[in-house]
């Protein structure tokens, strides 16, 4: 079913200095895709991007590269009701989230006026100190999820989804997970069939298979500052063709079953045995990719899964891909 409406959606881009360059551009340009495609086809344009600021003026990101705001945050409390707001991460959010106060108050207090409140990667932050995320499900970047979890409590972060979607709150997690939202906003607000012709520009799934654990296992597992969780961590990496019991795991940490399950899930965002089967997943990916001729049985005994049909398994709800599908698009 296709979706019409009368006038073009407003997106206000929210930027401050230090913002991720990537997470602005990525979204403006399907916003972008969507109206050339929208024009080809003889309609108005289905969008109107406004970049907004504290004040206006050209505000500097992470990179090279600055982006000019038109219209400040004041403005939009008064006039952006119904309208979409996009605010992007920073590569240091805990530092410009303590720097940034009053970005945090506008939040609390636009957020209820707004048809979508989104925040891409770390800006979820903003959005959790605001507290107009307690008791919703929550996305944000694997290398910050366990602090996210642990500064704020009452969100349930999911650690591995790449965008979620809670009421008029959407989340996504890093950087290029950004694009993948805006195309679940195009496909919201224009049908399948637009977002997929946006997908197919940017070279992109409309829908990507899998998780952002599949990006992450090994490098999470450095993330924590917990000597007990890097362990067991490196334990579960160095160990993967054996079986994982959480009393193993929590010996390998020197804690109780129930302390360890608390402390894995605050530190890393994710629970042990997400991890031990992300971790799984990971290697049974590297050895298809790396070693094409290995048989399935093998790759399932080297990660511990026992069977080519528990390893096919794994793929398919993970990934939405067969293990020999796997191997054939990304195979040596």
């Amino acid at each position: 079913m296709e979706h019409r409406h009368a006038g073009a959606h407003r997106v206000d881009l929210v930027v401050y200095p230090g913002f991720k360059a990537l997470e602005a551009i990525g979204p403006m340009s399907v916003f972008d895709y969507a109206n050339v495609h929208l024009r080809q086809k003889g309609q108005p344009d289905g969008y109107t991007v406004r970049v907004v600021a504290a004040q206006t003026g050209l505000v500097q990101s992470d990179t090279l590269m600055g982006l000019q705001a038109t219209h400040t945050l004041t403005q939009l409390e008064a006039d952006g009701t119904g309208c979409t707001v996009l605010l992007v991460g920073s590569r240091h959010i805990e530092q410009v989230l303590a720097a940034s106060p009053n970005l945090v108050d506008w939040v609390a207090r636009v957020a209820p006026l707004v048809g979508r409140m989104i925040a891409l990667c770390s800006g979820s932050f903003f959005l959790a100190a605001a507290g107009v995320l307690n008791g919703r499900r929550t996305a944000t970047h694997w290398s910050v999820a366990g602090l996210l979890a642990q500064r704020f409590p009452k969100i349930d972060v999911d650690a591995d989804a790449i965008y979620v979607r809670d009421g008029s709150y959407w989340t996504s997690a890093g950087v290029t997970a950004g694009i993948d939202l805006a195309l679940a906003v195009v496909e919201q607000d224009f049908g399948h069939a637009l977002a997929l012709d946006v997908a197919r520009d940017l070279v992109m799934y409309l829908k990507r298979p899998g998780g952002q654990s599949q990006f992450s296992v090994s490098l999470a597992a450095q993330s924590t500052q917990h000597s007990g969780v890097q362990a067991a961590q490196q334990w579960v990496l160095e160990h993967l063709d054996q079986p994982m019991p959480l009393a193993l795991l929590a010996a390998k940490a020197a804690m109780s079953e129930r302390n360890f399950r608390r402390v894995f899930q605050q530190e890393t965002g994710c629970s042990p045995s997400m991890f031990v089967e992300n971790a799984r997943l990971e290697r049974a990916k590297q050895l298809l990719e790396n070693l094409g001729g290995l048989p399935l049985k093998t790759v399932a005994a080297k990660v511990g899964l026992g069977s080519e049909q528990a390893l096919r398994h794994l793929f398919v709800r993970k990934l939405g891909i067969t293990p020999v599908a796997y191997r054939e698009r990304f195979g040596d």
